[in-house]
């Protein structure tokens, strides 16, 4: 097991479509987006989740909370906090949740940027979201502001 500092991290941004996936080095402060997980009604095929998990083997689950523009919880909170409890507690791994507000939006400008039409039901930016919610978690720990 990897001291603190050291850890990989798997990073979700979480939706009831899809499930943003990135994997995050904590000694490189960076990480990088995975293929989306497709989810019904926000439950993802945990068979695949496993896989992710003994893939990387991560030491830190982090999770995108959806707060409203006000920083209020909200039905998609509590939902994404459930996420967050069932991954815990199939996986043994810790949790952490992590302000994910604005995130979509940042991540659709960074898509434009890299040549992305529009249409983010066919190509989503969930990735990208994943990955800027690693970095605010890393940022969080470092006494950084966000992006």
């Amino acid at each position: 097991m990897a001291r603190e500092g050291e850890r990989l991290i798997l990073g979700f941004d979480f939706g009831t479509r899809r499930i943003g996936v990135a994997v995050g080095n904590e000694l490189l402060a960076s990480a990088r987006e995975l293929d989306p997980l497709p989810a019904r009604d926000g439950i993802p095929d945990w068979q695949q989740v496993a896989r992710l998990v003994e893939e990387w083997r991560p030491e830190l689950f982090v999770v995108g909370l959806p707060l409203t523009a006000e920083g209020e919880e909200q039905l998609m909170s509590t939902r994404a906090r459930k996420f967050g409890k069932r991954l815990f507690g199939r996986f043994g791994v810790p949790c952490e949740m992590v302000d994910e507000r604005g995130s979509t939006g940042e991540a659709k400008v960074i898509a434009r940027e890299r040549g992305h039409r529009g249409n983010y039901r066919e190509a989503s930016v969930d990735g990208i979201s994943a990955v800027l919610i690693v970095e605010r978690w890393f940022a969080a720990r470092e006494g950084l502001p966000g992006r």
